[in-house]
Order: C-alpha cells, then structure tokens, then sequence
C-alpha cells in the first residue's frame, strides 16, 4: 500500500546541502502529498492535494464549508478508501443535488489556491455571524503564539499551514495541512463531525485570508477570523457585507483589524 510512501505527513529524504562553499550529503523532512478525491452520493465533486491525515474530516469539512452539507443529521455513511497512491473518500448523505458544473474533479495544490463553486445553494449575502464573543488584542497574540508553537510538522518539514478553533483562552482543536484551505476544512469537518457550536469561538489561522477562506469560516459560524497575513481586498468587502470581524498580521506585538471592531476587547 501507498507504493513505498507510509501514511505519515512527512518522511526522510536525502538531498545534497550547499553551505560555506561546498555540498555535503545531507537528509531533511520532506511533507507528504497525496491526492483525494471526494465523493458525495456516489459522484466525484473533487480532487485535491493533502498530507493525508483526518480524510474524513477534511473531506466532510470541504463539502460543510463549501454550502453542500448543511444539517449533521443528513449525513449517512462516511467510507475512506486507500488506493496504492491516494485516497478517496465517499460521503453518503441526504443532500439536495449540486449544480451539473459544480463538480469535475479539478484539483486544488495544497500550498495554493482553493475551489469556490459559485452556485452553492447558500449564497454568501446571507450569512450573517450572530455572536456576542469578545476577544481582546492580547488574547489573539496568544493563540497565535499558539498555534505556532503547536506547528511540529512546519518545524519538522517548512512546508505546512496551520489552522485552529479557539475560545479566547485555549486552542480547542488544531489543523495543519499542506494548504491553508485544507486545514480551514479539516475544522469545518471536525465541528461538523462532532456538533461543535462555533458561534462562541473564533479561528487562528496562518494563511493569507483570500475570499474563499473566509467563506468557510462563515459557512460554519465563526465570527472572528484572524490571521499571521494578510487579508485580501475582496476578503475584506465580504467580511463588511457579513459583519465578520477580520483581522490580519498577527505578529509579534500588534495586529490589524479589517473589520467590526467591536468584538475586540477596549474597542467601543
């Protein structure tokens, strides 16, 4: 199985390393990349790139995130298969049918960017967070010390993104994964898979907020969004239309916020 590869997120690799003048032979971490392709209903939505760990939650997470699923009751059976070189996870589920040109197996690279069906059932205009969580600038600066602190596997390989649920005091659940994308949906799919009520909580991320981020974000309830970069112009227009407060460059000692800065502690 896996044609030589384990299903681990990295694995030794040896390279020849050019320091002070001179090539030496050298072994390094390199991260996993394994193709997924996901199912609903027995028909292909998908195929993207990931380390392999959690293909559940990262698959489910993908269709929560992306307005397919909408209620934990509709979904009925969960199957993963392991393939020589992939894997595929099918999704049974009560769920109307997608859009004839939302599916067609395109492939999402895990370090870029993410898929967006634009003729998901729930349009973005009508999300709209409903939350009273206050958090302050402190407490941002450290669960993103955090998160980064969590981060083995970018210590470990260099080449991973990190996600994690919060309460203002604690990470609940952390995520890394090839892309920023995958490991937003592998918390999507985990507060999904296990009835977690986002509405209080908010996500630490250290990817570039693009639009599709932070309609995922949305799509499961979270009102507070913020990230080690920077956010995108279109990012931050859908984070003014929705009321979602949006925060970008977490570093260090400071932070700015995008966006409905009346969730922050000190703000009025």
């Amino acid at each position: 199985m896996w044609d030589g590869m384990t299903p681990k997120d990295s694995f030794l690799c040896d390279v020849l390393e050019y320091s002070a003048g001179a090539f030496a032979e050298t072994s390094i971490s390199a991260i996993a990349e394994i193709p997924l392709a996901i199912y609903l209903n027995g028909r292909k939505v998908i195929r993207l790139l990931c380390t392999g760990k959690d293909p559940e939650a990262l698959a489910v997470g993908f269709l929560k995130s992306e307005g397919f699923l909408k209620d934990r009751n509709d979904l009925i059976e969960i199957e993963v298969e392991e393939k020589s070189r992939s894997l595929c996870v099918h999704i049974s589920a009560h769920c109307p049918p997608f859009p004839e040109d939302a599916a067609g197996g395109s492939v999402i690279l895990g370090s870029s960017g993410g898929a967006g069906f634009d003729k998901n059932p729930e349009p973005v205009s009508e999300i709209n967070p409903h939350s009273d969580l206050k958090v302050s600038a402190e407490e941002i600066l450290f669960l993103m010390r955090e998160l980064d602190g969590r981060s083995e596997l970018f210590r470990v390989t260099g080449g991973c993104h990190n996600a994690a649920l919060c309460e203002p005091g604690r990470i609940l659940i952390f995520c890394e994964d090839l892309g920023r994308h995958n490991a937003i949906d592998m918390i999507c799919g985990k507060c999904f898979l296990e009835d977690i009520d986002t509405r209080d909580k908010l996500i630490v991320t250290t990817g570039r907020i693009g639009s599709e981020i932070l309609v995922k974000a949305l799509r499961i309830g979270v009102s507070v969004l913020a990230s080690r970069s920077a956010a995108t112009r279109l990012s931050i227009h859908l984070a003014r239309k929705t009321g979602m407060t949006l925060i970008g460059y977490v570093r260090k000692n400071r932070l700015t916020v995008y966006n409905h800065a009346g969730r922050i502690k000190g703000i009025s």
